[in-house]
């Protein structure tokens, strides 16, 4: 049953239904007998008639009885109309003349709208199934994007605060340019590589980094991207995917949040029917029919690689698996200075203080901090970054920016300043919490202050006496 409700029949169903339903709207079924034009002539005769209506253009008779408002329309024989005006008037009825039709257009506006309205249905039913592709029925296609060569490159000089995943990175890109300086040795390249970590650590910039590097091209999918209400959708664009990567070999395919499609087999609600498991068999047995001679890469990206399913990273799938953690305080001076370079900082901005600043900032946080300074240098008018701007970008990267138009009465910000010099002061006599970096009363996100305490150097452990202290 559920392949039927994923099957393209379902959807003609619908459009079925809806046009049969929309028809009976527009077109109700008539209950009551309509009288021809002889027993119009009998009611006439006897009488019974109260008003005609006469429709020249479509010899048409709009006839109400006496004692009734509902009119019944009749047809009348053709240049019979003086000879009807004339007996209408011998038996007193109120006659009208009219020279245009009453409801031509709605006749055929009546048979017409129903199949207007199924055609535009099944137009849209079209567009979704191939995602605004131009080709009819191309739904199956790979949604992947391919880096234009005109594109600026990303290199390894453009990656910094990981740099034992470049290093790992760096094999890939050698083999690409020279394979034959591998197979000489009987050596096999990794068939995938898997980067995972926390969000905004610069996988992505590091998977453009080795296709930049190794000048081969560039595809680039999201796992959400295979999976469709359609049966079998998925496993056609994992196809085309790799048949495209062959065509373009040597090469590096890409797959941002594997996990979409990768996860576990056997969790989804459709059990072994389920889509995204059909595309997860597919993709297995592509990774499988890699061939030495391909010269294809598979790099993917995932923040959850513990829901992903085994046989996808057994050996000769997804050989090797790098993380990519938050940077150290030396890698985020380093990522510091990639994304300040161009930019005027004031001369007496150190990075490394900078980056002791920051810590458990990603490499996205960092890009957004330096950003927002700049942002509001500009807004104030200055023509260079200085420590202050530095600052509230940090701010605003942790707490959001000021909430200026927040009104507090002297009282509550008295309650306020209390409330956070008591953090401030706990913080300081207890041995085992980070040292007070900043106080205040600024309203910033919800919080009406705040009060933060930075550690002086990078921590991998946390003690319970550090847990019950910060508590």
């Amino acid at each position: 049953m559920s392949r039927f409700f994923k099957s393209a029949a379902f959807p003609i169903l619908i459009v079925v239904v809806l046009a049969f339903f929309a028809q009976k709207l527009i077109s109700p079924g008539k209950t009551e007998k309509v009288p021809n034009y002889t027993e119009f002539m009998q009611q006439l005769d006897g009488g019974q008639l109260k008003s005609v209506t006469i429709n020249t253009k479509n010899n048409t008779l709009d006839v109400t009885k006496k004692g009734q408002e509902k009119k019944y329309s009749v047809g009348y024989p053709s240049n019979t109309e003086q000879n009807l005006i004339n007996t209408l008037e011998a038996n007193k009825v109120q006659t009208q003349v009219k020279g245009k039709s009453g409801g031509g257009w709605l006749t055929v506006l009546t048979y017409v709208l129903p199949f207007v309205i199924f055609l535009l249905f099944w137009l849209f039913i079209i567009n979704q199934m191939q995602g605004g592709g131009s080709k009819v029925m191309s739904f199956g296609k790979s949604r992947a994007k391919r880096m234009s060569v005109d594109a600026p490159k990303i290199t390894f000089r453009d990656v910094a605060g990981v740099d034992e995943a470049v290093e790992e990175l760096h094999e890939i890109k050698e083999f690409l340019e020279n394979p034959k300086k591998f197979q000489a040795l009987g050596a096999r390249i990794p068939k995938g590589v898997l980067l995972y970590g926390p969000p905004g650590t610069g996988k992505t910039l590091l998977a453009r980094a080795v296709a930049g590097e190794a000048g081969v091209p560039f595809f680039s999918i999201s796992g959400s991207d295979f999976v469709e209400m359609f049966v079998g959708v998925g496993a056609s664009r994992v196809r085309d995917l790799f048949e495209q990567a062959k065509q373009n070999s040597p090469c590096i395919i890409f797959m941002d949040e594997i996990d979409a499609v990768g996860r576990h087999r056997g969790a989804g609600m459709g059990g072994g029917h389920d889509e995204r498991e059909q595309t997860l068999n597919q993709l297995l047995v592509e990774m499988d029919g890699f061939e030495m001679k391909d010269n294809i890469i598979l790099i993917a990206a995932t923040n959850r690689p513990d829901i992903l399913d085994p046989a996808l990273l057994r050996p000769g799938r997804f050989d090797r698996q790098i993380v990519v953690d938050r940077p150290d305080r030396k890698g985020r001076a380093h990522i510091l200075a990639v994304h300040t370079r161009g930019k005027p900082l004031a001369k007496a901005i150190e990075l490394d203080t900078l980056a002791a600043q920051t810590p458990g900032f990603t490499g996205a946080d960092l890009a957004n901090l330096v950003n927002e300074a700049a942002l509001l240098a500009a807004r104030t008018g200055h023509r260079e970054i200085d420590h202050n701007h530095l600052e509230e970008g940090i701010m605003r990267v942790i707490a959001g920016p000021e909430k200026k138009t927040r009104v507090m009465s002297e009282k509550e910000r008295r309650v306020t300043a209390f409330h956070e010099m008591g953090h401030a002061i706990v913080a300081h006599f207890l041995e085992n919490t980070d040292p007070v970096h900043k106080i205040s009363v600024i309203s910033r996100g919800q919080a009406l202050g705040y009060t933060i305490s930075l550690p002086t150097e990078d921590k991998f452990l946390t003690t319970r006496a550090e847990l019950s202290d910060t508590m």
